[in-house]
């Protein structure tokens, strides 16, 4: 999934993915060309560290939003790993919340963030 959102984003703004830590090589960001504001930032956590259940890592998108509180009660979105978490959220790219759903949000915090 996380590469189907990436490809998505590519197409839909133009914009390619940045990979801006050796550290992390599989977190990359998205912004905008004109003021350089970040609007998405994928990457792989451990399920543990995200207070979930099972072993592993899970691939996750943070996306701004206007409404964190109200996202936050919805299955496959947490509070934001390591961003604001009243105006960032956190996603899993696990196939919990559909394709379509998460197009919408990322297409929401690149409204918020121009």
């Amino acid at each position: 999934m996380k590469n189907e959102i990436i490809k998505f984003i590519n197409k839909k703004y133009n914009v390619s993915p940045e990979y801006l830590w050796k550290r992390y090589p599989s977190y990359c960001i998205f912004r905008h060309k004109n003021n350089n504001k970040w609007f998405a930032l994928i990457g792989t956590v451990s399920r543990n560290t995200l207070k979930l259940s099972g072993d592993g890592d899970v691939d996750i998108i943070n996306l701004k939003t206007n409404d964190a509180d109200f996202f936050r009660g919805v299955k496959g979105i947490l509070p934001a790993y390591h961003m604001n978490k009243n105006h960032w959220i956190t996603i899993l790219l696990d196939g919990t919340l559909p394709t379509k759903n998460i197009q919408n949000l990322i297409e929401n915090s690149y409204e918020l963030t121009k």
